[in-house]
């Protein structure tokens, strides 16, 4: 069945639609939940209430633009609304460059070890690390979507990159020497 006629389907919320929409992007948008979530068990509720608002505001999606990018943005909403319930974000007025320079002769550590030090960052650092690098917008951007300043933004990049060049420094100092 092609996604149109799903849409189509669920919008009429049908539910074995629902289901099958649900098993064609859970894995997906788990993983975009992981990725704004500092736990397992946060990412799953993060992807059960985004699914709850997917399918109750079915009917908004008016079949402009990609219906995947909809959804995309109900999950990264979802997840900034959950974090501005505890009052996760704080103002920074201290200005800090836009980019910190990271250089490595070493190996660096691999994807499931950098995803882990990721997810150990605060949740204001991680989401907009996460929405800088990883969904590529910009401190404009990100500002208006958390609700906070561009130097905000800014300054929360730079101590996250900050944090992880610590955390990779570390786990590299770790690491056995090689053998030569």
């Amino acid at each position: 069945m092609s996604l149109k006629k799903l849409v189509i389907r669920c919008k009429k919320q049908e539910l074995k639609a629902q289901e099958e929409l649900y098993r064609l992007y859970s894995g997906r948008f788990f993983s975009l939940c992981l990725k704004y979530s500092g736990s397992y068990e946060e990412a799953q509720d993060l992807l059960q209430d985004g699914f709850v608002k997917i399918f109750t505001g079915i009917h908004q999606f008016k079949n402009k633009g990609s219906f995947e990018g909809w959804m995309t943005r109900i999950f990264i909403n979802t997840a900034i609304t959950k974090s501005k319930k505890q009052h996760l974000f704080l103002a920074i007025t201290e200005d800090y460059p836009d980019e910190i320079n990271v250089e490595y002769e070493e190996d660096l550590p691999d994807t499931d070890f950098l995803f882990e030090i990721i997810q150990e960052l605060s949740p204001a650092y991680r989401h907009v690390f996460n929405m800088y690098v990883l969904d590529g917008l910009s401190h404009k951007e990100i500002a208006a979507t958390l609700q906070i300043s561009e130097g905000t933004s800014k300054s929360n990049l730079a101590r996250a990159r900050q944090k992880l060049k610590e955390r990779i420094e570390n786990h590299l100092h770790l690491l056995p020497a090689k053998n030569l």
